[in-house]
């Protein structure tokens, strides 16, 4: 579809191409779609991918982001002649890199080195000029439509697309082994689950994912995707509720690693654990399955 792009890619309708991620689309790649009608055409999530093929040939009139995290914009710096738009919730993760770093909420010492992150292996370019959009906001690009579906938890204003000919672009709702991803300060635990409920009710011939999963090309098999996939939050407070049978701190429960693999280490594990065991710590002492003890620890009522 476009003679600059030499991977992977994917023609689901007349309209709509996904362009596969190196490694199928895993952080930090992902699956964009380009989607075209005869008026315009637009490019979603373009992927560091996009970046390392130079773009794509097709004209690009607009970019549509799903959200404002570093793997999601890489690829707009591409595109400068295009107008960009992204949720209104999430839109000071574009305008500027003080705003995307908001999103994340990443501590003192944490700060500079994301920064210079989502510069250097992100390619971020601040777009003051960003449009934000509504749920339900229709791009008409000339007898195809692009509909934005907001889906907060992941972040604020993380939405997904309803495209027309039978396409929905789940962005990071991503159905992935990992789980749903709650670890920022723009994350809601309550907010994620309610969107994993809207997306269930989606009939669409392919539901795209921007990592891992890619295509899936039935609803039995999205349900089947989207069930193990939800299964991990109460796995995780469950997991969680029986560490906390002994008095524990947050960052007990960061070291303990209940979101990654035991051990593992990046720039994010230590702020993504301690984000969504709070979260999860919220959770229960709204169902009354934990005390705070005098010193600042934590430990289960029941187990």
């Amino acid at each position: 579809m476009a003679a600059t792009w030499t991977g992977e890619s994917r023609v689901l309708t007349d309209a709509v191409t996904v362009l596969v991620g190196a490694d199928q689309g895993k952080y930090p790649s992902g699956n964009s779609l380009v989607v075209r009608g005869s008026g315009e055409s637009v490019i979603i999530d373009p992927s560091v991918s996009v970046v390392a093929q130079g773009g794509v040939s097709a004209r690009v009139d607009a970019v549509l982001n799903s959200h404002g995290h570093e793997d999601h914009i890489a690829g707009n710096k591409m595109f400068p002649d295009a107008r960009v738009h992204m949720h209104h919730a999430d839109l000071p993760a574009l305008q500027s890199l003080e705003g995307m770093l908001e999103v994340q909420g990443p501590g003192p010492q944490e700060r500079d080195l994301l920064a210079q992150l989502f510069v250097d292996e992100f390619f971020y370019t601040p777009r003051p000029d960003a449009h934000g959009f509504s749920d339900g906001d229709v791009f008409d690009l000339g007898g195809v439509t692009v509909e934005a579906v907001h889906l907060p938890g992941h972040t604020r204003g993380h939405s997904g697309f309803r495209i027309s000919g039978g396409v929905f672009f789940l962005s990071d709702i991503d159905l992935s082994g990992f789980g749903p991803y709650y670890g920022d300060t723009w994350s809601d635990l309550d907010q994620f689950e309610a969107s994993i409920a809207a997306v269930r009710g989606e009939e669409a011939d392919f539901y795209v994912t921007f990592h891992h999963k890619g295509v899936i090309e039935s609803r039995e098999e999205f349900l089947r995707l989207l069930d193990a996939f939800e299964a991990a939050i109460p796995r995780r407070h469950a997991a969680m509720l029986e560490f906390l049978s002994e008095p524990r701190t947050i960052a007990d429960m960061v070291r303990h690693r209940f979101i990654y693999r035991p051990g593992a280490q990046s720039v994010f594990a230590d702020r993504v654990e301690a984000r969504s065991a709070e979260l999860h710590l919220e959770r229960m002492r709204g169902r009354g399955e934990i005390e705070d003890l005098a010193d600042g620890r934590v430990k289960a009522t029941t187990v």
